[in-house]
């Protein structure tokens, strides 16, 4: 039985890949040689989950875009000289235990959108005057938890096709050419369908996808991080963004 942890990070920018990290790389026999009776034969074994001393710490299951934690157990059966060998490879999930500890302060964020608090926007002169206020209840949401919050359009002098959210992570990688930032989206739901009601709270509300979310990490190799962006669009199809940066927690 083989245990095998790796970190694989991939860079879209260049044809770039480096090779995978690995954190745990053990194997161990869990049965002499013999033979297997007809029918289900269990056999018990267990592996410690102990980094090795260069890595210090073990990390979440993660599938990103550009960077991958991965755990696997890997089974091989040899056989008779004359039989071919048997192996099943299986994936399997590494998830923090909730923090009994210190929580983070849960805060409200409040935002107000319009045309003056946008960045690198190109042609302002297809962004209708408008008001969007609202509030995240935190910036800190915990993965088994939603994130919630509200917005309101307070006035917009042009109809509205679309009000959406979108979940993005942000993955920093390093190698010896440098380091590696790129952002890509995860999920995107919609929230309001339409010319919504002026004056009416919408609720922000998005549960987070179990694999390609993890804890907010921040390692000597690279990072994972998360933003919420609220994504506005008008019926002429142009559209607006606010991006709010978010840190996911096990707590």
């Amino acid at each position: 039985m083989s245990l095998t942890v790796d970190i694989q990070f991939k860079r879209s920018s260049k044809i770039y890949h480096q090779g995978p990290i690995s954190l745990i790389n053990q194997s161990v026999e869990v049965t002499k040689s013999g033979k297997i009776p007809p029918g289900q034969t269990e056999i018990p074994f267990e592996l410690p989950l102990s980094p090795r001393s260069s890595s210090k710490t073990l990390y979440e299951t993660y599938h990103g875009l550009y960077v991958i934690v991965q755990y696997s157990l890997r089974c091989d059966i040899k056989r008779s000289l004359l039989a071919k060998d048997v192996s099943k490879l299986q994936e399997f999930i590494v998830e923090y235990r909730p923090s009994n500890g210190e929580t983070d302060e849960k805060k409200a964020v409040k935002f107000e959108i319009r045309p003056e608090t946008l960045q690198n926007v190109r042609d302002r002169a297809r962004i209708p005057q408008f008001l969007v206020r609202g509030h995240l209840d935190s910036a800190v949401f915990p993965l088994s938890k939603p994130l919630t919050g509200e917005l309101t359009v307070c006035e917009c002098e042009r109809g509205i096709s679309s009000i959406e959210l979108q979940l993005v992570r942000v993955e920093t990688c390093g190698s010896a050419e440098g380091h590696t930032k790129e952002a890509s989206e995860i999920q995107n739901i919609q929230i309001g369908e339409g010319d919504v009601c002026r004056g009416m709270a919408i609720p922000v509300y998005m549960v987070f996808p179990r694999l390609f979310t993890c804890a907010t990490t921040i390692a000597p190799n690279f990072k994972i991080e998360f933003e919420l962006s609220i994504v506005i669009i008008f019926d002429n199809d142009h559209l607006v963004v606010e991006t709010f940066p978010i840190k996911l927690t096990r707590n």
